[in-house]
């Protein structure tokens, strides 16, 4: 029976149509998973479902009565909540606070009733077992057990319809077992769960049926056992990918990069490894391993205690990202929103802002110049916006990824570092980033790629890198090299010897 259905939903956003005529049935007790490209119109339906957004065409069914969810107060009084990639928890708050900010309990004299709030957290956690403390400073938490939070959070509220946004994007292999786990509990206790997912490990594992959308439509629905990889591909792009990984062309040539002995307490010691022109090197390792602090500190967000960095074999040391971009190296973050992206500033600037001088004469920007720049990179990375003076909190996360990748194509930099660049990004989107990778690994470029899914290690990288604790455990050419070499090598029991 079905609990929840979307007839031929349409929304506008001005003359922008983002969602047209599509459908979603979700069932009692099942996952289903919801997938498609960047801007295909999954987030647009969270929000109809949620009540955030209010379609201009279609009905929506609950319990097969037609319904009008006014806002997101009506959506939980529903039981319809959300949980999204970016966790929206209050960091300095406790666990048991998050979990009931806006629905504290109170007892017989008006105040808050702690007691009773923590017992019931507590009571919540431990069934979903998540191994967490509800008196624990939300923000001392992993990205992790923050999403397992608000799981219960949601259960608190008596939610019967869960919906999931990428929820394993920022999680270790453990981590997505335990929540694959939780979703698989929750389902079986009858609660109804939308995946949202660009892991096609996560749609296959977890859901019963899954349907696509491409291009804001409704594409189909199929039971997940009647669905191969390749299908959901050309489904979701409208073409088939006849291989996920570009071919690679570059010729790779003398040293470009090296760094040697590399420390900082705490975080790692005694890193030491060299990139040349035209390779892809990838640096990979268990979270926790060091891997982004290594990158950080060679372009200088972080400051070594020990070691050495050679661009060309031109000792430089950069005291700060920017000098770290003036002397040769580009770096991609891992968070694009904190750390990649001004939201309320247009693709233009944004694209730009690195390096304006190369826009700028007697202090006079030239603004065609510059507008011709981002075009030519926006063509490059196949960037889909309504206009380059829109801002990127108008984009979906791939394009938004993509504008943050063009950044480092404004000047002629040597030495990439590219810290998980695909990173909530779609097949399609994938596929494109990779081309330009491999196109600037064929002109020259040095790249350091950051990642935690081994295909895209192994079907990208020249050489891989595996971290452990802080230390390079193994340097392997990635020639017959399987996955379960990467992470035995990864893993703290692992006694080879470089």
């Amino acid at each position: 029976m079905a609990i929840l259905e979307l007839k031929n939903i349409s929304k506008n956003f001005g003359g922008v149509r983002a969602l047209r005529g599509v459908n979603l049935e979700l069932r009692q007790g099942e996952i289903h998973g919801l997938m498609g490209e960047n801007g295909a119109g999954k987030s647009t339906t969270i929000k109809v479902i949620t009540g955030v957004h209010q379609p201009n065409e279609g009905e929506i069914y609950l319990d097969g009565k037609k319904i009008v969810i006014e806002d997101p107060k009506m959506g939980s009084e529903l039981g319809i909540a959300a949980i999204y990639q970016h966790v929206t928890a209050f960091p300095h708050l406790s666990v048991t606070e998050n979990i009931f900010m806006g629905r504290e309990r109170m007892n017989k004299f008006n105040m808050y009733d702690w007691k009773t709030m923590n017992a019931e957290a507590q009571e919540l956690l431990d069934d979903i077992g998540g191994d967490i403390d509800a008196k624990t400073m939300m923000g001392d938490l992993s990205v992790a057990k923050q999403q397992l939070v608000e799981i219960a959070k949601a259960l608190s509220a008596n939610a019967r319809i869960l919906i999931m946004d990428e929820p394993t994007a920022s999680l270790t292999k453990v981590e997505c077992e335990e929540l694959y786990r939780i979703a698989e509990k929750l389902r079986n206790d009858g609660v109804s769960i939308i995946l949202i997912s660009h892991k096609f490990e996560d749609v296959f594992r977890l859901a019963d049926r899954v349907t696509v959308y491409r291009d804001s439509q409704y594409i189909g629905c199929w039971n997940i056992d009647e669905i191969t990889q390749a299908e959901l591909i050309k489904a979701m792009v409208g073409r088939e990918l006849t291989q996920m990984y570009p071919t690679k062309n570059a010729k790779i040539g003398q040293e470009a990069f090296r760094v040697t002995n590399l420390s900082k307490m705490g975080y790692f010691r005694d890193i030491s490894f060299d990139v040349r022109r035209g390779e892809i090197v990838a640096l990979t390792g268990l979270v926790g391993a060091g891997r982004t602090e290594v990158c950080q500190s060679i372009i200088g967000a972080m400051h070594l205690d020990s070691g050495e960095i050679y661009v060309e074999n031109k000792r430089v040391k950069n005291h700060n990202p920017n000098e770290g971009f003036k002397n040769g190296i580009g770096y991609l973050p891992e968070d694009r929103h904190l750390h990649g992206l001004i939201l309320d500033m247009d693709i233009i600037k944004n694209t730009t802002l690195v390096n304006l001088d190369m826009f700028s004469k007697f202090g006079w920007m030239n603004e065609k110049d510059e507008e011709q720049k981002v075009i030519d990179i926006a063509d490059r990375m196949e960037l889909k916006a309504g206009s380059l003076y829109d801002n990127p909190s108008t984009l979906s996360g791939g394009n938004q990824q993509k504008v943050v990748f063009g950044k480092l194509l404004v000047n002629d930099i040597k030495v990439l570092i590219l810290d998980e660049p695909t990173k909530g990004v779609d097949v399609g989107a994938k596929y494109a980033i990779y081309e330009v990778m491999n196109e600037l690994a064929a002109k020259g470029y040095a790249i350091i790629m950051v990642s935690s899914e081994m295909p895209e290690v192994l079907g990208m990288a020249d050489r891989v890198i595996v971290m452990r604790e802080g230390k390079v455990s193994s340097i392997f050419d990635n020639i017959n090299l399987g996955q379960e070499q990467i992470l035995a090598s990864a893993l703290p029991d692992y006694n080879q010897e470089i």
